[in-house]
Parts: C-alpha cells; structure tokens; sequence
C-alpha cells in the first residue's frame, strides 16, 4: 500500500504543472516530437526539457527517437493508476444530479456525526 501511495504522489506532483498536463493532453492525442511540443506550447526547449525530465521520471511518457528526432509517447500504466484511484470516488460524485443531492446532504448534515453515521 504505501508503493501504491508513493507512486501516486509521484504522479499527481509530475501532474501539478500545467504545462505538465498540457503536455499531457496532446500526447494523449497522439506521439510528438519534442520540437513541435515546445512551439505548441510556446515553451523554450530548455523549459520543455525540464517539463518532460519530470514527466519521465514519474513514468508517465517515453521517447523514441528516429534519426535526429525524438518522439514522446503517454504510457498507459501510469494513467490507468490515476484512474483507477480517482475512480474510488464514483459513488461521492454520481451522475450531476447525484452530486449536487449528495451535497446537499452533506449541506444539511449533523457536524458532529461522521460519514459512516450519516449512511
């Protein structure tokens, strides 16, 4: 369990950029090259270097390069754990309108009981 703890708090801090998480996103649409990364993103390729540095580090991409060019791929694994812990909370959120009747619960609840006893 506490692997599994650290390898998500390894996760969510490679996340906490948003250059990070844009970085991220369009590798989730499909493989890029560092070069096209950092005009995107309007980034230095000194600063995606270190972006991408951190990402590595938590797993999350990896590179392949083809005669000069370095492509960078999101690695699913990684993803799937994050998903997979955030997908704990399912039955908190609900569809919308079980959100906002669970909040309300929660609006009108006794302060001073715990969740189990408001169940």
């Amino acid at each position: 369990m506490a692997d599994e703890a650290e390898r998500l708090d390894v996760l969510f801090e490679a996340l906490a950029s948003r250059h990070r998480r844009e970085i991220v996103y369009l590798l989730a649409l499909q493989p890029e090259s560092i070069s096209r990364l950092a005009a995107k993103r309007e980034l230095s390729l000194p600063a995606i270097h270190k972006h991408i540095a951190v990402l590595e580090e938590a797993g999350l991409i990896s590179r392949r390069k083809t005669g000069r060019t370095t492509y960078l791929t999101l690695r699913r694994g990684p993803m799937r754990a994050l998903q997979s812990w955030l997908t704990q909370f399912n039955p908190y959120w609900g569809s919308d309108g079980e959100s906002l009747t669970n909040y309300e619960a929660y609006l009108q609840a006794d302060p001073t009981t715990t969740p189990e006893e408001q169940r």
